[in-house]
């Protein structure tokens, strides 16, 4: 099943798949707004045609993208499946940077990396400011990287 881009208005990816979703038109079988990809939705579909239908009652969508020859570019699963894994919120993460919490009860609180724990998205980090070194593991997500060892 070939899988088609449709080109969005900025920051309107979400709307734009949701709206495509809810026709329930038949002959469109998914629809995909990956993070990654910005201005851009991927729709799995029989044919261009159908999208092309779709696309003229969905606002902020701007059309297929074209591919050579003036017809619509079509992709494989394959050049779009790493958009359908999520990411571990720890990757990008090494031990020894230096992080600030933005979550839960640390939150605002600078600390250095200690452990990642990779397979829970958890990372364990020692608080800079605390008089006695106090480790504290939290998701992935509760943390920024303020400065690298890599960078």
């Amino acid at each position: 099943m070939p899988i088609y881009s449709v080109k969005t208005t900025a920051s309107q990816e979400r709307t734009v798949a949701d709206m495509i979703a809810s026709k329930e038109m038949a002959g469109i079988y998914a629809v995909l707004a990956p993070d990654q990809l910005t201005s851009y939705v991927m729709v799995e579909a029989d044919g261009d045609a159908v999208i092309r239908r779709v696309l003229e009652e969905v606002p902020h969508a701007r059309g297929l993208v074209e591919g050579p020859g003036g017809e619509a570019g079509r992709s494989s699963m394959s050049e779009v499946e790493h958009f359908l894994s999520p990411t571990p919120d720890v990757e990008g993460i090494a031990e020894g940077d230096i992080v600030e919490l933005i979550a839960g009860p640390f939150k605002g609180e600078k600390a250095q990396v200690q452990r990642i724990d990779e397979g829970k998205d958890q990372v364990t980090v020692e608080l800079y400011e605390a008089t006695v070194p106090i480790p504290v593991t939290v998701r992935g997500d509760q943390i920024r990287v303020l400065d690298s060892d890599e960078r």
